[in-house]
């Protein structure tokens, strides 16, 4: 196997505005560097230079440096951490009019895309040992889609009668492109984010290697906190578990190394840890291991009502119905005044929930005078990798290898290119 392209969603808008960083070609003409790239969408196609276009694809005339600039890249989409900003890629630059708007795709190789996802999904100042652990698994959970999409048929991912909406959201949800740039895949952000040599080394020293189970590459998944306990694929996903994604303590008793730790991996406040997981916007987020959202009744009611799209008058009741085995509500009954639902799962509870996007799934309800207090654990789905946990295990020594022997068990660490 060779190391393959692979093509990233970096954002779609009315109207986009880039830079070219070096020279690039496009319908055969060679823009500048410096070159200012301005387009709109229109009912028909793409606006550029007073003409309109089916769709524009920009070539680094020279791949080896070339990049380019965008402005205003939305990170965190719908997540209390919302923001845009400019971001700078290397590779190719393709634009296509898709719903309306114009939704821009990198283009770009493999290892290239690595070296920016493990500098985005945490900091690349970040323990060597984690950066090849997370760009192990980065590359596992890349080329394991990649490899469904070609074989995949179209999926149901929402199930909905009079009583129960049951949905979930994976990675089907691209066609344009393979991947996105933001979390609902992984977080890619450009060249802005690595800033440190540790990077780099990092993908050279793992360059092609994936961790596979029975002769396929692993669908490893991953997650900011577990919140001490890992869950199962079956909770988040397709009831299809994965021998290799278990639910287990985020902990290796009997290690001499861990006897530091609280009571999980990932139970830390250490600052110069979580600098290592947490960039600059994350680090507005606090007590993820253990977190406490209160609501009115009102509150609560009119939240639900406009994430839902449904009325359920005054809400009543919040039972959990099922749980995974981390803890994790998978199905949550809705009691209200007007109405009774049952929800599912775990991403749609926490969108249903929150304004943005609650921590995770993992509480306990309080129903008090006022209203509710759910009481949390963790942040994130909690499957596979717990980011926070890995970065304590890579300042406790150990090393990315076990780091992926505890995080997915069953698996093997093998070279695929």
């Amino acid at each position: 196997m060779k190391e393959p392209f692979v093509n990233v969603g970096i954002v779609t808008a009315q109207r986009i505005q880039c830079v070219l960083n070096a020279d690039y070609v496009c319908g055969g003409n060679i823009l500048c560097a410096q070159t200012v790239v301005e387009v709109s969408a229109t009912p028909t196609g793409i606006c550029w230079q007073g003409e309109v276009f089916r769709e524009l694809t920009f070539t680094p005339k020279e791949a080896a440096a070339a990049s380019f600039s965008l402005f205003d890249v939305t990170i965190g989409n719908g997540f209390h951490w919302e923001r845009t900003e400019m971001q700078t890629f290397r590779g190719a630059l393709r634009m296509v009019l898709h719903e309306g708007k114009v939704c821009v795709i990198n283009r770009l190789p493999l290892e290239d895309y690595l070296t920016c996802v493990i500098s985005s999904e945490m900091s690349s100042s970040a323990s060597l040992e984690f950066l090849k652990a997370h760009a192990v698994i980065s590359r596992s959970w890349l080329l394991a889609q990649l490899g469904n999409k070609r074989k995949r048929t179209e999926s149901e991912s929402v199930y909905r009668t009079a009583d129960r909406l049951v949905k979930w959201y994976d990675h089907d949800d691209h066609t344009l492109f393979d991947v996105c740039a933001d979390d609902h895949c992984q977080r890619y952000q450009g060249i802005g984010r690595v800033n440190n040599p540790n990077a780099y080394e990092a993908i050279r020293q793992t360059r092609g290697k994936v961790l596979m189970y029975e002769g396929e590459i692993c669908d490893a998944r991953f997650s900011k906190c577990c919140g001490g306990m890992m869950e199962v694929f079956s909770a988040c996903w397709e009831d299809a578990d994965k021998p290799y994604l278990v639910s287990k303590p985020d902990i290796i008793y009997n290690d001499v190394r861990a006897r530091e730790v609280k009571d999980a991996f990932c139970h830390t406040d250490d600052p110069n840890i979580l600098s290592q997981v947490l960039n600059n916007y994350d680090q507005e987020t606090r007590d993820f291991y253990r977190w406490t959202v209160r609501y009115t009744r009102q509150e609560l009611s009119r939240l639900v009502a406009e994430k839902s799209g449904m009325d359920f008058g005054i809400i009543q009741e919040l039972r959990p119905v099922k749980r995974g085995q981390s803890g994790r509500i998978i199905l949550l009954e809705i009691v209200g005044t007007k109405q009774t639902l049952t929800v599912g799962k775990e991403l749609e509870i926490r969108k249903w929930l929150s304004p943005t996007h609650l921590y995770s799934s993992a509480f306990d309800v309080e129903q008090t005078a006022e209203g509710f207090v759910l009481h949390g654990k963790g942040w994130g789905h909690g499957v596979g990798l717990c980011q926070i946990g890995a970065a304590v295990m890579g300042t406790l020594g150990y090393s990315y290898a076990e780091m992926l022997e505890h995080y997915y068990p069953h698996s093997v660490l093998t070279q695929c290119y």
